[in-house]
């Protein structure tokens, strides 16, 4: 019997009673202008429609499974569990691809560099459609927090399914992972180009004083900076927090000037 061959890329999408949030990321995938990917569907057990939605497609998921968890950081690792393919892209619902053409890129990235880890940039859309471009800092810099959105990170599998994110996070077990899985990494790979769509005001902005308390106690059980710069880096977050609530403006504005000017390390580079 033959044996059906990996594809190149798992992409991992988790919902609970979001059937619109769904819809939204279902025709980012299905209009992309490339295949060779199969996606994964995890289910918190809905009952708003979202079952005839994925039976209707397009795009109809390769897996589905939709059973009650312990939350979303459970519902990641059911996912991750069941990916085949040789990277894994978490896409949630309501979450999308930049444009038609990201797998593309990706593919193209991934073919060409072959990285344990490719990250770029994100679109931050807020709840009444401004869309603002929100460049990745250097993956060196990780110790500040995360360096773009999860959605914009695509992790080698067979690395990535030595770890699991840590349920014991709500909010920040995806900062746990990604550090752990970047010591682990050898080849690292930074495209510049948007790779996702972000609707803002979900729980890592909504509870964004309690995401900081996890990456505090996060960066303390790894070692990752000393105690004294730990500190730091939390006022630096606390006070970016409240400088982009109160001139959000001007809080796009340097973001967006940062974009040529902080990541400059396109390519391959070793941790």
């Amino acid at each position: 019997m033959t044996m059906k061959p990996a594809p190149l890329l798992s992409i991992v999408t988790i919902t609970r009673q979001n059937r619109d949030g769904l819809a939204m990321t279902a025709q980012s995938i299905a209009t992309q202008t490339r295949g060779g990917f199969e996606w994964i569907v995890i289910d918190g057990a809905s009952n708003d429609g979202t079952a005839q939605l994925l039976e209707r497609g397009p795009p109809n998921p390769d897996i589905v499974l939709s059973e009650s968890d312990k939350g979303i950081y459970d519902a990641m690792n059911k996912g991750l569990a069941r990916a085949n393919g040789i990277y894994t892209l978490f896409l949630n619902a309501g979450d999308r691809l930049a444009s038609t053409e990201t797998l593309e890129h990706i593919y193209t990235e991934l073919s060409t560099h072959c990285p344990d880890f490719l990250y770029g940039d994100s679109y931050e859309q807020s709840h009444d459609g401004k869309r603002h471009i929100k460049p990745a800092r250097s993956h060196t810099k990780a110790a500040l927090g995360l360096f773009t959105h999860h959605q914009a990170m695509i992790y080698k599998t067979e690395i990535l399914k030595q770890l699991r994110y840590n349920t014991d996070y709500k909010i920040a077990a995806d900062y746990d992972l990604t550090l752990q899985f970047l010591k682990k990494a050898q080849n690292i790979y930074y495209t510049p180009t948007p790779v996702c769509v972000f609707i803002s005001g979900g729980l890592s902005q909504t509870m964004a004083n309690k995401g900081r308390k996890e990456q505090f106690v996060i960066r303390h059980k790894l070692k990752v900076v000393p105690f004294w710069q730990n500190i730091l880096i939390y006022t630096a977050q606390y006070l970016n927090w409240h400088f982009r609530k109160l001139i959000p403006g001007v809080y796009w504005f340097l973001k967006r000037s940062a974009r040529s000017g902080d990541n400059t390390n396109n390519g391959s580079a070793p941790t």
